[in-house]
Formats: structure tokens, sequence, C-alpha cells
């Protein structure tokens, strides 16, 4: 049995490094956000300006977002329909592979979602300035709108956090499937379909 090549080795290289920059993205820009930038905010007085730095930080940060998710999403589903389509895949690999399409879906959903929420939370004052204890929790003088809408993106943002972690870990375990398992030894534990 031949091994699959795809037509153009550079073109898939782009493609995976794309991929994992888009994956290192994502995932840096949450772990950024919920362990450093969030709880280092709480150091300002104002805490409507809190509140307009954090809203900030994330509008700026949701271009890379979005170029993170359009180059994650392009990047798989490019390599589904090539080097990781089932045929040319072991069990394992078609398990792993299954399960990176499940998150991958987790990670898009509630990124968008927490987009959106974000979005929302920063036009219910002036130049986002929502006044906050820190980057996580409302202040008392925020709106009860404003409460409400802080908190959900907050479980929004764990779950995304917790998909993102999840993707990586199951594109890292594709990976170290990959490269555990010569050529030779790969083309005959391939299923045969």
């Amino acid at each position: 049995m031949r091994s699959f090549r795809p037509p153009n080795d550079g073109v898939a290289q782009l493609a995976r490094v794309a991929h994992d920059l888009g994956a290192a993205g994502l995932l840096g820009g949450s772990l950024f956000g919920r362990f450093a930038l969030h709880p280092a905010v709480g150091g300002i007085r104002d805490k409507a300006e809190r509140g307009k730095v954090v809203n900030a930080a994330w509008r700026r940060y949701g271009t890379i977002n979005a170029l993170s998710l359009a180059a994650v999403t392009a990047g798989w589903l490019s390599a589904r329909a090539t080097e990781t389509r089932p045929a040319l895949l072991s069990r394992r690999e078609e398990s792993l592979s299954r399960g990176k399409d499940g998150l991958l879906a987790a990670v898009a959903v509630s990124g968008i979602a927490t987009a959106w929420s974000g979005i929302r939370f920063s036009r219910l004052a002036p130049g986002g300035a929502v006044p906050l204890e820190d980057g996580d929790t409302p202040a008392y003088e925020t709106t009860r709108e404003g409460a409400r809408l802080k908190r959900r993106l907050n479980r929004l943002g764990a779950l995304t956090t917790a998909a993102e972690v999840g993707f990586v870990a199951v594109n890292a375990a594709l990976a170290q499937e990959g490269h555990s398992r010569p050529p030779v030894r790969r083309a005959l534990t391939r299923r045969s379909r």
C-alpha cells in the first residue's frame, strides 16, 4: 500500500504552522486573560477604568482570536480532507481525530459566544467602562444586566478555555501517535476500508 503524500508538502506545512500558531493564540490569550490580566486590573483604583482596560484589551485581542480560530479551522479541515482522512489513519488516530473534530466545534461555538457576550458587555458603558472589582468580578455599582453578563462571560470563558486545553491536548496526542509509528509500520497498521 502506497502512503498518501499531499500534492504539495510546502502548502501542507504552511497550513500546519498556521493551525498550530492559531491554537497557541487561542489558548495563550485565554490563559493570559484569566490568570494575568483579570487579576492585575484589580490594582487600578478606579472601578470604571478597570472595566475600560479589560474591555479594551479583549477588543484588541478579539482580532487575534478571530484570526487564530480561522487558521485552526482551515488547517484542520484541510488536513481532514487530505492526510487525516479516515482511510489513512489507524483506529486510535481516527478516534483522536473525531475527538479533535468535536473539540474544534466546542472551541468555535464557545469562543464565538464569548466574543458576542463580551461585545454586549463592553457596550453597557461608554468606552467599555463597566465598573469592575477585578477582571472577573462586577463591582457593586455595576448594573444588574452588567453583572449578569459578566457572570455569563466568566462561565463562557471557562468553557472556552477548557475546550482549548482539550483541543491542544488531543492535537498533541494525535501528533505523538503519528510520530510513534515509523512509515512502514504505519502503512501496515492502517485499517482497510
